[in-house]
């Protein structure tokens, strides 16, 4: 990971320049905390902690990694500043998310939650801070925006509307203080499935209305016909009869008709007593089971000194297991999902690996193919994804020592980056014949977060005792660069928390 870049430029010890200041297009964004002012009446001192770490921890790092630089911070705030659109929303998005992980466990009065407004506009440059509309209107919006929720202008939207995997609410136009023309304001929704709940609860809504209408109706039609004449009123009413006499005569035939059929539907069963005739078409589509590869067991070197979070290296027994043959693909996750077991509906090919997932949304798809097939499916522990990543082997990449070009889906692999990681099995597979074990998407395993190997269980087991506030990730993706695609690579990620290039694998075994 990078350094922040140092915002301010040319001498610094002379003073700016009286001449024209550089103006660009940048995305921009504001972020400001939610009841500062309370938070730190409570508890000063703490208060003040946390919104430090937060800002070293979290901020800097998601800005840097997501290629933007920070401008300034404001006490209770930041400005940063991105070439790309859609790196602004995917940074600001990791933020929100990474916060609702940090307070899942806090009562709701001591949340530290950050309203984030996105922009894209023209500003003006000065050795260490930005000006002009594209500012302003990127902190208006901000203090539109709800806690814990990322706002983004129209601009931004038309930039990023297919190309960021996340739903968006229209809020319409919104006057702004300032600012002559009113500024079209969406809501980020970073699950797939919040779209389809906002369209929800909209056409419940509409449904509502229409209902009452409909009601109104008919009670202002049947007081119309008890208000008329006996005589009128029973002629008038002998017009509807016809019709209900017609509809009887012709649902026998549909009946009889449906008495054959092995599997009746239950409006044409039910003037029968519940009988548990319907229970199997109510259970669920036998799940889809990941094609896995049995690995023998045997014990190895575990880690490596390239890294300190990969000391010290140890031994480590493992016993026989299986192993799926891909990462969890898109369409298997969405089985989980189409059951009401998994999380959210993903989005993407059928044959591409699903990402965009937390350890829990893992922890969920594993406990349902488990109960789905009744055959012990888990994630893998840490020791058993890298055994079966070596494929044997104890050199810096399965295939050996140096890269080369067409092993493994990462930025300087060879290929030309891309937005979506390639479909499952796209490169070769390791001697162990499983595809993907480094590039493609980062993987959770079982394990929780240490930050040495420490302590840790050398029989193979995940390691599960300490802070499992973060979970471990292998393999490194296709935004990555090459190092993260060694076998012995490792990192640690909040465990509630989804981010785009999450996925995972499972395994099967004692």
């Amino acid at each position: 990971m990078g350094e922040i870049r140092n915002f301010r430029s040319g001498n610094q010890n002379e003073p700016p320049s009286h001449g024209a200041m550089p103006r660009r297009l940048a995305a921009i964004i504001v972020g400001d905390i939610a009841s500062y002012s309370r938070l730190m009446q409570a508890d000063e001192e703490g208060t003040h902690v946390r919104v430090k770490r937060i800002e070293r921890d979290l901020i800097e790092p998601s800005i840097v990694e997501h290629h933007g630089s920070l401008v300034k911070t404001t006490g209770d705030g930041f400005i940063a500043i991105f070439d790309s659109p859609v790196e602004a929303v995917r940074c600001s998005i990791v933020i929100q998310q990474n916060l609702i992980g940090r307070n899942a466990s806090l009562p709701k009065h001591s949340r530290i939650e950050y309203r984030i407004g996105v922009n894209l506009g023209d500003v003006i440059i000065e050795p260490d801070d930005v000006y002009g509309d594209g500012v302003n209107i990127a902190t208006r919006i901000e203090g539109i925006a709800e806690p814990g929720q990322v706002y983004i202008s129209g601009a931004i939207y038309e930039q990023i509307k297919h190309k960021v995997v996340c739903g968006y609410e229209a809020l319409g136009d919104r006057k702004v203080k300032n600012i002559t023309d009113p500024v079209r304001i969406y809501r980020v929704l970073p699950d797939a499935d919040a779209v389809g709940g906002t369209r929800g609860r909209r056409e419940n809504t509409l449904i509502f209305l229409l209902s009452l209408t409909l009601l109104v109706s008919a009670a202002g039609v049947l007081w119309y016909l008890l208000a008329q004449p006996p005589g009128k009123g029973s002629e008038q009413a002998a017009t509807p009869t016809a019709s209900p006499v017609a509809s009887p005569v012709q649902q026998p035939p549909a009946r009889e008709s449906a008495v054959p059929t092995p599997q009746p539907s239950p409006s044409l069963a039910s003037p029968a007593p519940p009988a548990p005739t319907p229970t199997p078409s109510q259970s669920p589509t036998p799940a889809s089971e990941p094609e896995m590869i049995a690995v023998r067991g045997g014990s190895f070197t575990m880690g490596s000194n390239d890294d300190p979070t990969e000391r010290p290296v140890h031994q480590v027994a493992i016993k026989p297991f299986s192993i799926s043959k891909y990462p969890v693909t898109v369409r298997e996750w969405n089985e989980c999902a189409a059951a009401k077991a998994c999380g959210f509906t993903a989005i993407g090919k059928d044959d591409a690996p699903v990402t965009n997932v937390s350890w829990t949304d893992a922890q969920q798809y594993a406990a349902w193919l488990a109960q789905a097939t009744k055959k012990p499916y888990r994630l893998p522990s840490e020791a058993e994804w890298e055994y079966a990543a070596r494929g044997g082997t104890q050199s810096k990449y399965w295939w050996g020592d140096k890269l080369q070009p067409g092993m493994a889906g990462c930025k300087d692999c060879g290929d030309a980056a891309a937005e979506q990681p390639s479909k499952v099995g796209s490169f070769k597979p390791n001697p162990f014949g499983l595809y993907d074990m480094g590039g493609g998407v980062d993987q959770w395993v079982a394990d929780c977060w240490h930050r040495t190997y420490q302590g840790a269980p050398n029989d193979g087991s995940a390691w599960s005792a300490g802070d499992c506030s973060s979970h471990v990730l292998r393999s490194g993706s296709w935004k990555n660069d090459s190092r993260y695609v060694r076998p012995s690579n490792r990192d640690g990620y909040d465990t509630n928390v989804r981010y785009p290039t999450h996925g995972f694998r499972v395994a099967l075994g004692p």
